[in-house]
């Protein structure tokens, strides 16, 4: 399937636009104690295990969005769109949201 933040897909035509898709999930993190145990991933200027975080909850917006597309009958999301949330401090949210399409193969 193809995913992407445009809003259209070079070389491809939509056929057909099937309705907004997202993906939410909620994970726990408790980011303080996290960032102070990996202080060493600081020293850099980056914290490793806050940007794994970030992925992970990325990485499962963006499937549980694709599972949604396909369910409707769409090989392509456009117009991706990602937000992330700090719910407390031990709760983030990551959103993913797009348009499923068909595209013509």
């Amino acid at each position: 399937m193809i995913v992407t933040t445009t809003n259209s897909i070079e070389g491809k035509q939509i056929e057909q636009y099937l309705g907004l898709v997202s993906g939410e999930v909620i994970l726990g993190a408790n980011v303080v104690r996290d960032f102070l145990a990996s202080i060493t991933d600081i020293i850099g200027g980056r914290s490793g295990t806050y940007e794994s975080k970030l992925a992970e909850g990325r990485d499962m917006a963006v499937e549980e969005m694709v599972k949604k597309a396909r369910n409707m009958g769409a090989n392509a999301v456009i117009g991706v769109d990602l937000d992330f949330e700090t719910l407390r401090d031990d709760m983030m949210m990551c959103i993913a949201t797009g348009t499923a399409v068909k595209v013509k193969e």
